[in-house]
């Protein structure tokens, strides 16, 4: 019902920065309600995994239904290959960064538990634990929401109702992210507010992602648009394989499961078929 209410509004023409900007404020949100939601009444290990396979549905049905026919369409295989590769080196560094991050982290936490446990240690263990922020997935959740806005932006590049199909398949993606953030904060000691807080603080990493993105590709045309909508395409590609359908198999697999990728899919097809 939402994704048509959306599409039932989308203009015909490329939208105003201010619109896309609207249409951002979507997927921001949900990711606050799932932390909320994560906090109050935590979902199962199965319930999650089927979130993130429908997510996968949705975010390879945009790209399989509405940016590759737009990219193969302009036939500009040299720009095609000049994103393509860019979108995948960099998801790739991005993924690199983020594992130091957490691999330094595990590191920091593992010399901390080797030191011999005094009182004072022993007191102040807790306390520490619980203020210290885990940059390690802040950082990486933070670049991956503002990569999310980008792409939100290189979506309305390429039209209306590109844009609009990809801001709900995101909205479905951070409610997952959102879910599974705040899950490891309270794991990791932190109060109900200040884990809602610490998402609802990175979900304005996907305003000012989607922000750069209509700024810096609101006027792009020709080879420049085609090298942003590969750039998109391997982004959005990573994003399905390399995170949404690796965390969903973390969870044994059941039919109704892996249903659900298929769901997600077929959904967004008939959706960009029949609007």
């Amino acid at each position: 019902m939402l994704a048509f209410l959306l599409l039932s509004v989308v203009p015909a023409t490329k939208p105003a920065w201010s619109t896309i900007l609207l249409y951002s404020l979507l997927p921001a949100a949900v990711m606050i309600i799932g932390a909320v939601v994560a906090v109050l009444r935590p979902p199962g290990p199965a319930l999650r995994s089927a979130i993130l396979h429908f997510a996968a549905g949705v975010v390879f049905s945009v790209v399989a239904v509405e940016l590759l026919p737009d990219i193969v369409r302009q036939h500009a295989p040299i720009e095609v290959g000049i994103g393509f590769g860019l979108g995948v080196a960099v998801m790739l560094g991005l993924r690199q960064l983020t594992r130091r991050l957490e691999k330094k982290e595990t590191d920091s936490t593992a010399e901390l538990d080797a030191q011999p446990v005094t009182p004072a240690l022993a007191d102040a263990a807790p306390a520490e634990a619980a203020g210290a922020l885990p940059w390690g997935l802040l950082v990486g959740v933070g670049i991956d929401i503002f990569i999310d806005g980008l792409l939100l932006g290189i979506g309305f590049a390429a039209g209306a109702k590109e844009g609009t199909l990809l801001a709900i398949a995101l909205t479905v993606e951070l409610l997952s992210l959102g879910l599974a953030t705040a899950v490891e904060l309270r794991q990791d000691g932190f109060g109900k507010g200040r884990a809602v807080g610490i998402v609802a603080g990175l979900a304005l990493s996907l305003l000012l992602g989607a922000g750069v993105g209509t700024t810096v590709l609101s006027g792009a045309t020709g080879n420049l648009l085609e090298i942003v909508l590969s750039f998109g395409l391997a982004a959005l590609l990573f994003l399905v394989t390399e995170e949404l359908l690796t965390e969903a198999h973390e969870e044994a697999e059941s039919p109704w499961l892996t249903s659900a990728f298929f769901v997600g899919f077929l959904l967004f097809l008939i959706l960009g078929m029949v609007v």
